[in-house]
């Protein structure tokens, strides 16, 4: 990993949002910030991000609800939900929502990283899994068309 990766941060509170990027661009991530679903849906579509770390309450929709709404990229971008309200009905939902990672607010700013960092390893992995394949697709696919342009 290069450090070039993009991070989506959805969060309705400022000091949050500001403090987590904050910490992040020191890393040496490029990040964007979020303060609605609204906002991030569309920064979504306009942009990959190879993570969002998004909050469960936000002012116009629940976080939950933008696990499956936000845009699905190759390799998929990775999503890590935050909460200061935790409970095991909104973690079981994270989870059966897709989300990768799940911490509770406030957050430790090195079990964050750790998280962070794994995430972007988990995703690096399906990355060089998915362009393998294309590979063998490919190769697969010229033996066919070399067999039969001779035959």
């Amino acid at each position: 990993m290069g450090n070039h990766e993009r991070i989506l941060v959805i969060d309705d509170d400022e000091s949050i949002r500001n403090s987590l990027a904050a910490i992040l661009r020191d890393e040496g991530y490029e990040v964007d910030v979020a303060s609605n679903g609204r906002e991030a849906l569309q920064k979504s579509e306009e942009t990959i991000y190879n993570l969002a770390l998004i909050d469960i309450k936000l002012p116009d929709m629940e976080g939950i609800d933008i696990l499956i709404r936000m845009k699905d990229t190759v390799p998929k971008v990775r999503k890590i939900m935050m909460t200061g309200f935790p409970s095991v009905q909104n973690a079981i939902e994270a989870v059966n929502r897709k989300a990768d990672a799940y911490l509770v607010k406030p957050v430790e700013v090195e079990k964050l990283l750790v998280t962070i960092r794994e995430q972007l390893k988990l995703q690096e992995n399906e990355k060089q899994y998915s362009e393998k394949k294309v590979a063998e697709f490919i190769e697969t696919r010229v033996r066919e068309l070399e067999k039969t342009a001779t035959s």
